[in-house]
């Protein structure tokens, strides 16, 4: 079922360790199907280095599992309602990336210092409420507080990074960019008083990003 996707959603997750986002069996990274709208995501407490494309697990839009013998991730609730509410994003990321994760412990959204940032996102990468992980109100607070776009991406406070795009692979860029940019935004502000980009400029950056990047 669906192995096109599941080859990506599967790529994408082992793609997280190597680009330093997770450790352990932390985080996680999902694929929505549009047509059947199931949804494909990493079990729970899975190693990366030990996941196949076999122990994915699929499930639909109110998460019953349709495939596989594991349990799904325990953010699956807060993937779907992400999902439920933002109809054109296809794949979602979840991280505990070191200088994104250290913004939100410190209960702050990553400033507009860089370009990349305005490219992607059209501003500064928000800051959640504190939720509970595993809640479902995670994705609420992803619907309410990202911007539209493409890419979208928010801190959790005290948690980590949520990060979503319209394939499972844009949501894996986002989140490398969010990581990026909290690291080079730490150390400029370590050494100096970095000053931010208008959020007029962040938007001509993503409209030129968005209409003209790439082939």
């Amino acid at each position: 079922m669906l192995e096109k996707l599941k080859e990506e959603v599967w790529k994408v997750n082992i793609e997280l360790p190597k680009n330093h986002l997770v450790v352990m069996t932390s985080g996680n990274a999902s694929g929505r199907d549009f047509e059947t709208g199931f949804v494909i995501i990493k079990p729970s407490g899975v190693k990366y280095e030990e996941l196949s494309q076999l122990d994915l697990v699929v499930v639909d839009i109110d998460g019953n599992i349709i495939e596989g013998n594991l349990k799904p991730s325990v953010d699956t609730q807060a993937h779907l309602y992400i999902y439920k509410q933002l109809r054109e994003i296809g794949g979602i990321v979840h991280t505990h990336s070191t200088y994104a994760t250290a913004f939100a412990a410190m209960g702050r959204g990553i400033p507009l210092y860089l370009t990349e940032l305005g490219d992607l996102f059209g501003g500064p990468i928000p800051i959640s409420r504190y939720v509970p992980p595993g809640d479902e109100a995670i994705g609420r607070e992803f619907a309410e507080k990202t911007r539209p776009g493409r890419f979208r991406g928010i801190l959790m406070k005290n948690h980590g990074v949520f990060a979503a795009g319209k394939t499972p692979l844009d949501a894996l860029k986002a989140a490398v960019t969010i990581e990026h940019s909290a690291r080079i935004s730490y150390l400029a502000e370590m050494d100096g008083n970095p000053e931010e980009l208008s959020m007029e400029e962040a938007k001509r950056l993503n409209k030129k990003y968005t209409e003209n990047y790439g082939q």
